[in-house]
């Protein structure tokens, strides 16, 4: 199962508004049906998004018919902007587009730009399943034998094109044979807990128990949660972390009953230009998303309904964040401005 997939002149993806139901796949060929499958939430995910993103760009860039180098960075602009309008939030997608600029920039040769995109495209996924993988080995130090595990939204391989972020340190810990159990939120509004975590994690044969988003108190009140792990969308210099609505009412209850709050992601999640949550942009949904469930609706007709999709845990709440450069814990800002740096140091020398 692949989320995402490039085949040379088009992108296939796992269309997960039809999940648990159906397994369908699109096969798109223009950047502006993957602007419309990111903002439709037909793939999604920070991580995923990000290289359905970096996909978009290379394909328009396919398309675009001038030789003229200034013409072809315009034109390439105008299709940049259009895929970074569809989903605020998240660092992975203005990353990622960042990236297949600068790259456009490079490159002479219009027709060499295309290559270069469609390289740096399919780099961008390499990486950041690599990066997954490697956080999630990471975390799973954090999960013991014998754990009963809450996580929240979802952070498995179809949120991020690659082996997980939470959901990933899940699977890990499980195939190293901890005996585990994970109570998974069902995820309002839109229920991806219920409807892709569970999927997931029943594909992975991991035990588990779905739980309403309310139900949590309860369960942590009782003693019966050993820690919670989540994923992110952003995460600032502080460590003021930008996740699926719900989070930041977890990690207060976890904190209040003495339990362990880890945050996972990759660092092309992180944004360390911004200085606090506070200045993390919030994506507000449409209120459907609210009043319906797969069209259907729950509630009177005509009401007012208010739907962001994402609120802010403050980092005092965070135990922990796990990234593939290593586990940050408290203060975040060094741990975060150390990892940035042995980056750009190990990239030089990559570069020689």
């Amino acid at each position: 199962m692949k989320a995402i997939e490039w085949l040379d002149d088009r992108v296939r993806i796992l269309d997960q508004t039809q999940l648990p139901g159906k397994e369908a796949y699109l096969e798109l060929n223009r950047h502006q049906d993957i602007a419309s499958a990111i903002k439709a939430l037909k793939i999604r995910g920070a991580p995923a998004i990000g290289v359905a993103g970096a996909y978009a760009v290379a394909l328009g860039a396919l398309k675009i018919k001038t030789t003229s180098k200034a013409e072809f960075l315009k034109d390439l602009r105008n299709i940049i902007q259009t895929i970074a309008a569809t989903r605020p939030t998240a660092r992975n997608l203005p990353r990622a587009l960042e990236r297949m600029q600068q790259t456009a920039e490079a490159v002479k040769d219009v027709e060499q730009v295309k290559k270069a995109l469609v390289t740096k495209a399919i780099a961008i996924h390499s990486e950041e399943a690599a990066a997954t993988l490697k956080l999630s080995k990471l975390g799973s130090e954090l999960i013991k034998d014998g754990f009963t595990v809450l996580t929240h939204c979802n952070t498995g391989p179809l949120a991020t094109a690659g082996y997980g972020t939470a959901l990933g340190v899940i699977i890990q810990a499980h195939e190293q044979g901890k005996k585990l159990k994970v109570l998974a939120t069902e995820t309002r509004p839109l229920l991806q807990g219920a409807r892709l975590t569970a999927w997931e994690l029943k594909e992975a044969g991991i035990p588990f128990t779905l739980i309403t988003d309310s139900m949590a108190g309860y369960f942590m009140s009782k003693g019966e949660i050993d820690c919670v792990i989540v994923g992110a969308d952003r995460i600032a210099l502080n460590g003021d972390t930008a996740n699926k609505i719900g989070t930041y009412t977890l990690a207060v209850l976890a904190k209040e009953n003495n339990i362990p709050f880890y945050v996972a992601a990759p660092l092309t999640t992180v944004d360390p230009a911004l200085a606090s949550g506070a200045e993390i942009p919030i994506e507000l949904r449409s209120p459907d998303e609210v009043t319906h469930i797969q069209g259907v609706s729950i509630a009177p007709e005509g009401i007012e309904a208010l739907n962001p999709a994402f609120d802010v845990t403050p980092h005092p709440y965070i135990t922990a964040i796990i990234t593939e450069g290593g586990i940050i814990r408290q203060p975040f800002e060094e741990g975060i401005k150390n990892i940035f740096t042995n980056k750009s140091n190990s990239e030089i020398q990559k570069q020689g």
